[in-house]
């Protein structure tokens, strides 16, 4: 449905996380009975979480110990980690940045050119340490390090840009084939981020075996504020998964859905599963580990520009192991820890036993659904600030 926002022009609603809630099933089932995997390609993840492929959350300790835990971790093979040899003193440097000179240091530290061998030994070492392999790069790179990541092992190759799309014009006339490249791999290749049904109707044509639904909701990303660009993570995971199902119908080819950024909480993460997501791509959530490289700090995996900031840090802290974060226990009240445990209950909760049925679950127009009943936890919440 489509609004008047002013003469002649007209705008369709759209919905953020915080304007809708889970509708309970008329059947329940216990959470301990309940399936968290889903399917990348030919692989199942036991739970369908992954990591952002920021250098300040995933490091190949990371990319292992998440590995390990049953989700993905994603290695940026345009980040630090592949610049330099020792890639924790420039990450030190950005993190100990004055406010006022962050982005101009994050420029000058990016400025290194990426190393291809940096490339293959980072890959080695995940796989020498028993992680699954997950590397990404911009479309601009992935002719480039597509090949030498394969070659290397690496298990999955994602191609990540604020937006991507089958068909893009260029004065220079170079422009990624898609479809080509993900016939020439023969590891499975996730693409985005996208978040409208016809680009991710035709992305799904290329090949790849996922899609990133998601275009400036990270805590760290400056698309929204910078370009003005970007559609609320409910309605444009709905419009993908209506693409999805579409093209399933179509050819008998299921493409995974990750919804990439924008939830900060157990609740979010359920109502973008509801909303048609097979998986969850988290940045800052995953930065509050022990085990994040970063020590409390991200920003976002965009190549800083010379001419924009593509990215801002941000300061989370240090508050658990990973672990506990996504299987518990839960010392916080706030949503942020045992968001596998969270998942399953709420799965429970409306009857669904995997994911594919949780994707069924209603979801209603509940905007102030977070505020109902709550004066009183407000008022201790200020009270004890």
């Amino acid at each position: 449905m489509a609004f008047f926002i002013g003469r002649d022009r007209e705008a369709r609603r759209s919905y953020s996380f915080d304007e809708v809630s889970i509708v309970p099933g008329a059947v329940t089932v216990n959470p301990e009975i309940v399936d968290l995997s889903s399917r990348l390609g030919v692989k199942k993840l036991k739970i369908p979480f992954m990591a952002s492929a920021m250098d300040a959350v995933t490091d190949v300790d990371f990319v292992v110990a998440m590995s390990k835990l049953g989700g993905l971790a994603v290695l940026n093979l345009d980040g630090l980690h592949t610049r330099y040899d020792d890639p924790y003193e420039p990450l030190k440097k950005i993190v100990k940045a004055p406010q006022d000179r962050v982005t101009r240091v994050m420029q000058e530290i990016y400025a290194k050119p990426v190393q291809e061998k940096l490339i293959a030994k980072r890959i080695h070492e995940i796989k020498k340490k028993g992680g699954l392999a997950a590397v990404s790069t911009i479309p601009q790179n992935a002719e480039r390090w597509g090949k030498a990541a394969e070659k290397a092992g690496a298990d999955f190759f994602f191609i990540q840009a604020t937006v991507v799309t089958l068909r893009h014009e260029s004065s220079n006339g170079h422009f990624l084939d898609l479809k080509r490249f993900c016939r020439s791999l023969k590891i499975p290749v996730v693409v985005g981020n996208c978040v409208t049904y016809d680009a991710a109707l035709e992305l799904m044509e290329t090949g790849c075996a996922g899609i990133l639904i998601g275009v400036g909701p990270g805590s760290a990303c400056t698309s929204r504020q910078v370009l003005g660009v970007g559609v609320p993570q409910i309605t444009a995971i709905v419009d993908a998964a209506t693409a999805r199902d579409t093209y399933f119908k179509k050819t008998g080819r299921y493409v995974a859905l990750i919804a990439d950024g924008g939830m900060r909480t157990g609740g979010d993460i359920c109502k973008a599963v509801v909303a048609g997501a097979d998986f969850v791509m988290l940045g800052g959530v995953f930065a509050r580990s022990k085990e994040a490289p970063g020590g409390g700090y991200h920003w976002g995996m965009a190549m800083p520009s010379k001419y924009l900031p593509r990215g801002t840090r941000v300061h989370v802290g240090q508050e658990a192991p990973l672990k506990q974060i996504l299987f518990g226990p839960a010392f916080k009240d706030d949503g942020t820890q045992n968001l596998a445990g969270a998942l399953g209950t709420s799965m429970g909760y409306v009857g669904a036993k995997t994911i594919r049925e949780f994707q069924q679950a209603e979801l209603i127009i509940a905007p102030e659904i977070g505020q109902e009943g709550k004066l009183l936890q407000k008022a201790q919440r200020v009270g004890m600030g």
